[in-house]
Order: C-alpha cells, then sequence, then structure tokens
C-alpha cells in the first residue's frame, strides 16, 4: 500500500511550488511573505528562473512586458481575440484565442530572434569578432530560414519602430549600471545595420528584436521569450476582449458583412 501511495505522491514532481493545507511556498518563499513585497515581474521571474531578480533586472523585464502589451486590432492576435468576444464565449476564451495566434510569424519572433543573438554570440566566444560573426550568423539564418531575420522589419513601422530605440536606451542604461553586460545589445544592433547594409536603406529593429536582446541579457532561454511575450500580449488581449464585450455585436468577422471575400472559381467549379 505505502509503495502505492509514493507513486502517487511522486507522480508530478516540482520545485515550483510547496503546497499542502495552511501552507504554500513558491520557490521555497512563503506566499505571505511575497505578497505585497515583489512586483508582477519580479514573480514571473521567480517562478521561470527559480531565484529573485535584482531590482535592476526586475525593472529592465518589466519594461520588456510593457512594451509589447498591445498593438492594436490589426495585430492578428487582438483581432481574433475581438472576434472571439463577438461569439458568446467567456474572457477566458478570448485570452485563450489571441494567445494562441502567437506563433513564428506573430509574436514568436522573439524567440527565433534570441537563437540568432545566442549564435552570434557563441561564434564570438570561438574567437570571432563581432563583425564577422555577425555576417555569418545572418547567413546561416538565412540559408536555414530564410530570406527574412526574425525581429527586424515591421509592415508599419518604418524606418523606427518607436519601441525598440527605448527599450535599447534602457538596456544601455542598465548595462552603465552594471545590471547586464551590454553584450546582446552590441549583437542587437550589429545585426540590425548588417541587415540594412545588404538592403542599402535602414532597417526597423521591431519589438522582437528588442525584447530579444533584453531577454538574451537577462539570461533567459530562448523559449521563454515566446512565453513571456504570451504574458505581456495577453494583457492587451485581455483589455480588447472586454471592451469588445462592452461595445457588444455579434459574429463579427473580420470585415464587415457587405464585403465578401473574393470567389475564385478552379477546374470543375467554373
Amino acid at each position: 500500500m505505502s509503495d502505492d501511495s509514493d507513486a502517487v505522491r511522486q507522480w508530478w514532481r516540482t520545485s515550483i511550488i510547496d503546497m499542502a493545507p495552511g501552507r504554500i511556498a513558491f520557490r521555497g518563499h512563503p506566499v505571505q511573505d511575497l505578497i505585497g513585497n515583489v512586483g508582477f515581474g519580479q514573480m514571473i521571474w521567480l517562478m521561470t528562473r527559480g531565484d529573485l531578480p535584482t531590482p535592476e533586472q526586475a525593472a529592465l523585464l518589466e519594461c520588456a512586458l510593457v512594451a509589447g502589451v498591445d498593438h492594436g486590432p490589426q495585430a492578428p492576435s487582438i483581432a481574433a481575440a475581438r472576434m472571439a468576444a463577438t461569439c458568446g464565449v467567456g474572457l477566458n476564451a478570448v485570452i485563450a484565442t489571441g494567445v494562441n495566434m502567437l506563433g513564428d510569424v506573430h509574436g514568436g519572433a522573439g524567440e527565433q530572434c534570441a537563437e540568432l543573438y545566442l549564435d552570434i554570440a557563441s561564434r564570438m566566444d570561438g574567437g570571432a569578432d563581432l563583425k564577422t560573426a555577425t555576417q555569418d550568423g545572418v547567413a546561416r539564418w538565412r540559408e536555414t530560414y530564410g530570406k527574412i531575420v526574425s525581429g527586424f522589419g515591421h509592415r508599419f513601422h518604418k524606418p523606427v519602430d518607436p519601441r525598440a530605440p527605448r527599450l535599447m536606451a534602457l538596456v544601455r542604461e542598465a548595462a552603465g549600471a552594471g545590471a547586464v553586460s551590454g553584450r546582446f545589445a552590441d549583437v542587437g544592433e550589429a545585426v540590425q545595420a548588417e541587415i540594412g547594409r545588404q538592403r542599402g536603406v535602414d532597417i526597423a529593429m521591431n519589438i522582437d528584436g528588442a525584447t530579444a536582446v533584453i531577454f538574451c541579457e537577462l539570461g533567459f532561454p530562448p523559449p521563454l521569450s515566446r512565453g513571456l511575450f504570451c504574458l505581456s500580449r495577453s494583457v492587451g488581449v485581455l483589455a480588447h476582449g472586454w471592451e469588445q464585450m462592452q461595445q457588444g455585436g455579434r459574429n463579427k468577422g473580420p470585415m464587415p458583412p457587405r464585403f465578401l471575400p473574393v470567389y475564385e472559381p478552379k477546374g470543375n467549379d467554373e
């Protein structure tokens, strides 16, 4: 019987939470000690990393989270959430609908960009200078994934995404204070310059490129770059979903009913 009991207890194992009747502790910190003493960004760090960040690290993480909150109804994640809100689902389903739109092209580019930055940093660790490592890293990226380099270029913001310069300035400030190294800020700007050189025209570092700099500076693995962006964008998704519920409307699709998609007959359909 005791063997069965042990098997049941060990079915799930976690170092994240210690929970029993009358006891809740996150990563060894009693919840009552955290409440009122740490911010949400610090809590995200604690839960994903296992320790508490310094105030400077927490502040930089907060900057990245704030920057990615929303980009308007033209963003697929927000548009999908607003459409879901007109279909009679609850806010939980609205949020899930929006967050589930965050794939490799929309919202997930930060993970890919972080992988590029880390590849370039690894080349530098192997002895290459920043310029050579960047050229080789971008070339490898394009051989593997194609012409578009995640984290750079924007369909609306040309030649500057207004979020990126502010975030990069904050990284530089944090590096000056010794909170981060500044290495990945150099890498990100080198990638931006290299893409611009090859195109013959400047290109924007977008929100994914800038937040990937921050997440790399703070030591988050690339997959967490996507997860952290999802947390950030979920705030905008929630706000838009709630606003749409207040505005009303039923079964709102991607365009007003008087507009119909173009019908293109194929083969026997003609």
